[in-house]
This record gives structure tokens, sequence and C-alpha cells, in this order.
């Protein structure tokens, strides 16, 4: 049988991605499918979870600031390597999937030293460090955005492909009366869904915090904190937390009128898909890239979603900006529009078929 074997991970937004094509394949084509990830991270969880065989590997991260890690992060680094090395000798797939993130590198590499084909994609705007260490590695190049191929070297481009994002199927098929079973609202309640990502993020949540009574006359505020972050607020009629929306999340984002949160890939991709206007409030500053910022840009240019960033991030601001959207009826239509016009494309079923032509002899 045909082996496939993907890597990536460190957030659920390297790992959610790949699993939808790792979905799509077993549905379209017959075969065995391993992950490489982490071996002290989420990785093992989220992977075994969704019923994929898990291979653990010890690595590193490339930090932006100063770190002794740094050092000491090679030798996990090199590693990750051997390790990945030889899971792929013993194992022999047919390709190498990558969905990025650090522990990504090593398995990327030790696949090109192995012979065995890769595939990568990249979910932002901009290409990550990982991303761009494994286009060397890389025979196809899947990008989320048209603009982020023009951003690799000139060698790289003939080798992309802009597909848009992968994300779970049932994500396209969200229904807005479970979201509201699920969590015990009428049909008549306005709902506003607060997203920081599968950790939660502090900023939103204080923003939530401060601005919730304002936010609460309108709409019944669903607030995704993170498994390990707290909120100042009480569950209340008015306030529903939840450490983590899994399965329920797609039924949750159709239940939603608006969705306030980050901007990483996976968030603004899975609303998209869903059609919703967004309010987001992009992880800006020292320590990050700044992919979230320029994530969020593009989806502000295309009139699917507001952004907040920086000074712009206030309780008075987000709470303008909520009443505002509240009122405006067509201005939402025209955002759920723009929205939908980006998250159409089914990313996941235009890779697996790529991957499963390429296995089958046909072109790349």
């Amino acid at each position: 049988m045909t082996t496939i074997a993907f890597t990536g991970g460190g957030t659920g937004g390297h790992i959610y991605p790949g699993l939808a094509i790792a979905w799509e394949l077993q549905k379209q084509y017959p075969c065995r499918i391993i992950w490489i990830g982490n071996r002290d991270g989420m990785d093992r969880t989220i992977v075994e979870e969704a019923g994929i065989e898990f291979f653990g590997i010890p690595t590193g991260k490339f930090r932006r600031y100063f770190s002794l890690k740094n050092v000491t992060d090679i030798f996990n680094i090199a590693g990750g390597f051997f390790a990945a090395r030889h899971i792929l000798s013993t194992l022999k797939p047919d390709l190498l999937f990558s969905k990025g993130g650090f522990v990504s590198v090593p398995p990327c590499a030790a696949a090109a030293s192995l012979g065995i084909p890769v595939f990568s994609h990249e979910s932002d705007y901009t290409p990550g460090l990982a991303t761009k260490l494994n286009l060397p590695f890389s025979k196809r190049i899947f990008t989320a955005y048209a603009d982020t191929i023009d951003m690799l070297k000139p060698q790289y481009r003939s080798k992309a492909q802009a597909v848009g994002n992968p994300v779970r199927q049932a994500f396209y098929e969200g229904n807005a009366d479970l979201g509201r079973k699920f969590l015990g609202l009428d049909p008549k309640s306005r709902i506003l869904l607060v997203l920081g990502g599968s950790q939660g993020a502090r900023q939103v949540n204080e923003l939530v915090a401060r601005a919730f009574p304002e936010l609460a006359k309108q709409y019944v505020v669903v607030h995704q904190t993170g498994p390990n972050l707290e909120t100042a607020l009480s569950p209340s009629d008015r306030y529903k937390p939840y450490p983590y929306i899994k399965d329920e999340l797609p039924h949750v984002l159709a239940a939603a009128e608006l969705i306030v949160g980050r901007s990483g890939a996976g968030t603004v991709w899975e609303a998209a898909t869903a059609g919703k206007p967004m309010i987001l409030i992009p992880l800006a500053g020292s320590g990050t890239r700044g992919d979230q910022v320029v994530n969020a840009r593009f989806f502000q240019k295309a009139g699917a979603a507001e952004v907040l960033v920086g000074s712009d991030a206030s309780p008075e601001t987000l709470i303008a900006l909520v009443q505002e959207l509240a009122q405006n009826d067509k201005k939402r239509q025209f955002m759920a529009e723009a929205a939908k016009a980006i998250g159409s494309t089914n990313a996941s079923q235009l890779i697996a078929e790529q991957i499963i032509n390429h296995i089958r002899g046909g072109s790349i």
C-alpha cells in the first residue's frame, strides 16, 4: 500500500490544515498516512485523536531574539534530522507533505537526502522561516495567496501554486441550528464569536472583558478563551466562555453573525470558508515576524474584515466597531460575501489531487 508522510506542528494552525489534506487523501485514494511531529508538544495528541499514526522527533526553534536556547537547539535539530531519516528510511513513504513549523525542517531535509519527493504548503501571506528553509527540498510548493509566490526566491517560483488554505470539510458544511443547539441559544440570539486561536490570546481576552458590557447590548458573546488562559468574566446568558471549541466549531461559526479574533491563518480561513465578517486583532510587536498583521491587512483590503492593531486595539475602538457593524446590515453582508469569495476554494481537494497525480506517475 502507498504510504504518504506528513510533517509539521507546534500549533494547531500547522496541524489541522495538514489533517484536512490527509482526510481528503484517505477519501480519494487508499493509502497509509503517517505524521512526523514534535515528540514533546501538542502534535501527538491532535494527530492521534484524528486517527493518524504519529512518530515523534526532537526539534528546536529558531527564535527572533537572542537566547542561549538557539545554541542548544542546534543539537535538537540535528537529532531531529537523524530521527526523521530513520523513520523515513524504514517506512519508505512515496511522498512527504510539509505543513510547516520548525519541526518540519529536519524531516524535509531527511526526505530530500533519501530521494523522497517533498511537497510543502505555506499558510500565511508572507513565507515563514521554516518554509524558506524547506524550499530547496520541495518539488512542489503550495501557497494560500497568489502574492506569496512573488516573495519566494526566483528559482522556486515555477514550482509554486496558489491554492488557498486547507480547512476541514466540516467548515463547508457548518449548520447554524446545530451551533445554536450546542450553545443553548434560540434562533433570535445574535452571536458574536471571539476566537484567539487554538491556544487563545491574552490580549483578546482582556479586550473582550473590558468591552463586554457594551458588546452584550447587541450580542451574546461566545468566547473561545484558550485552554490555559483565564477570563475576568463569569458565564451568563450573555457570555458563554469555552476553553476550546473543537468538533462543534464549524456549527458555531455558521451560527455567528460576527467574528472577533486573531488573524492566524487557521482562524481567518475557517471564518472565510463560513462566509463571516471579521474584526481582526493580529498578534504584533517584538517576538513575532508580523505574519498576522499582513494576513489581516489582506482580508481588510478584500473587504472581508476590519483590523485593530497597535493603539487601535482598545476597548473603546472595539466597542465602536462592533456597534457600527451590528447596526449596518448591508456592510455586514458585503463583508460576508467578500469573505466567502476568498474561502470558497477547497484547497484540501486541490492538494490531495496533485499528490495522487504525482504518485500515479503524472506530471507535477
